[in-house]
């Protein structure tokens, strides 16, 4: 269950920094492809807020990366549950604000990863 859980905070933090690179360097690109229900004419001028989101989840992905790197169980499981809550709530309220595929996409997976990250270290 540890591996697993491993594995599936890896595939999140992954999943953020794709996040982070077509929000910050390919908005008017992946971001058309990935966020249909925008007009095409809102993607130029939002290209700074896009990236400044983008960061954001970098700097997620960054602390469910670190979290792997500490060999600390309890410090682990702390800050892995801290970055991975961040992702579920940032997940919810996406798909509240945005879109409902948010949920799925980013929030449910977060969601299991934290049910795995009990089981296994609580």
């Amino acid at each position: 269950m540890e591996i697993i859980t491993k594995i599936l905070i890896g595939i999140i933090a992954l999943e953020h920094l794709y996040i982070l690179y077509f929000e910050m360097f390919a908005w008017e690109t992946i971001g058309k492809r990935t966020f249909t229900s925008l007009p095409e004419h809102l993607f130029k001028p939002t290209k700074g807020l896009a990236a400044n989101q983008g960061l954001y989840n970098g700097f997620l992905a960054a602390g469910l990366i670190w979290s792997l790197f500490i060999s600390d169980v309890t410090w682990f499981r702390n800050i892995a549950l801290f970055f991975l809550a961040c992702v579920a709530i940032a997940g919810i309220f996406g798909a509240l604000s945005a879109s409902k595929k948010i949920f799925f996409v980013q929030a449910l997976p977060a969601i299991i990863a934290i049910i795995f990250l009990f089981i296994s270290y609580f």
